[in-house]
């Protein structure tokens, strides 16, 4: 029984529904294998090494595609369709491309009310992003919105990757900008 393109172990063409088309390289192989392997020492299942696995897909790859699932679910045990459930529960993990630096701003209430919007009409201006969710046509920038960061005290807080910022203003985006140009 098939489970997607890549269970016939070849690479498989990926054409999605925003337009990227690649083959996909498996991920689990030399070193990160390796780490892989280290890592399942420290879980009582292969399953419970689910979602560290598909960070270091994501993490070798940027998103995490169809085929990478598929790939996770042969090396863990799991079926593709259990590891998609997963990956499209949490939305910390990417099912299409997305820019080198992947900006996250909260839009709460709390937020909206100290200037939220303005916040990211300044990073879709000045990333060339131009609209949520699009990525630069440099690579560099993806923008979206996100219900909270949980640092209501600090309006407006923004995540570039895995770094988090307080207060940011339209006045300071640009600067932001300078750091992960």
């Amino acid at each position: 029984m098939s489970h997607g393109p890549s269970a016939t172990g070849g690479a498989a063409l990926k054409t999605g529904g925003h337009g990227h088309h690649e083959k996909h390289v498996p991920v689990f192989v030399g070193e990160t294998e390796k780490r892989l392997q280290e890592l399942l020492t420290r879980y009582p299942t292969k399953q419970a090494a689910l979602l560290p696995a598909l960070w270091m897909l994501q993490e070798a790859r940027g998103w995490v595609s169809e085929e990478g699932m598929a790939e996770v679910a042969t090396v863990l045990g799991l079926t593709p369709a259990y590891v998609k459930g997963v990956v499209t529960f949490y939305t910390m993990y990417h099912q299409h491309p997305v820019g080198k630096h992947f900006i996250q701003v909260c839009t709460t209430s709390p937020c909206h009310v100290c200037g939220a919007e303005d916040v990211v009409k300044a990073f879709l201006e000045q990333t060339g992003c131009g609209e949520l969710g699009v990525t630069s046509a440099d690579g560099k920038y993806t923008v979206i919105e996100v219900e909270c960061l949980g640092a209501c005290g600090f309006a407006t807080p923004v995540m570039v990757n895995s770094d988090f910022l307080e207060s940011i203003t339209p006045a300071t985006v640009a600067d932001v900008l300078k750091r992960y140009g």
